[in-house]
């Protein structure tokens, strides 16, 4: 085999190799997002029938647990949000992030997730569309989308609403970038149908 066949065959392979990581990279990122959620959901479910006093962790090493549950029937969305916004939280689901009000109860909500995973369906979601959050006092508040905006997050400051129910659904932009860690963020902004003012 002469030098430059030896040289084509090791570029091919080389070639295929990284194809074959980058690809199971993406699954195995897809995967975990999917499993997690099952897992998060028996957790919440436990939690709703006062199986524990406190959100039980869906795995024994969690550093995490379930707060609420988000909806969204008529784009088939039926996801877990989980306590904190850290890196480790949003492999697994949605997160509230902390300082904000819880979602479901009186205040500005703000719940951030992975563009490419569970944050997907955000750009899907119009203006006027109904998005559910239930609390873990098995309520269950809805929601009415009122806009959506793309922000700076070096910039963007949200802003407090004691006197409402709202919450913002926050996730990278632009979607289909392969570009990580970018400064933009779509939001989509969302108030509840009904009076929620007086919490829980």
């Amino acid at each position: 085999m002469s030098r430059m066949k030896v040289i084509g065959t090791a570029a091919i392979i080389a070639l295929l190799g990284f194809g074959s990581w980058q690809v199971g990279g993406a699954v195995w990122i897809h995967g975990k997002a999917v499993l997690a959620q099952i897992l998060l959901e028996r957790a919440w479910e436990l939690r709703l029938i006062g199986v524990t006093d406190s959100a039980p962790k869906p795995w024994p090493w969690a550093d995490t647990a379930p707060i609420g549950r988000l909806q969204v029937p008529h784009l088939g969305i039926d996801q877990i949000i989980l306590a904190g916004a850290s890196g480790r939280s949003l492999a697994f689901g949605p997160g509230h992030l902390s300082g904000t009000a819880l979602p479901g109860t009186a205040g500005h909500s703000i719940v951030s997730g992975h563009r490419d995973t569970h944050f997907t369906f955000l750009q899907d979601l119009a203006t006027d569309d109904e998005v559910s959050i239930q609390r873990d006092d098995g309520q269950t508040v809805r929601y009415r989308v009122t806009g959506h905006q793309v922000v700076d997050a070096r910039k963007a400051r949200f802003a407090e609403a004691p006197d409402m129910t709202v919450v913002s659904l926050v996730t990278c932009y632009p979607f289909n970038t392969t570009r990580p860690n970018g400064p933009l963020r779509y939001v989509v902004f969302a108030e509840a149908l009904e009076d929620h003012k007086t919490g829980r």
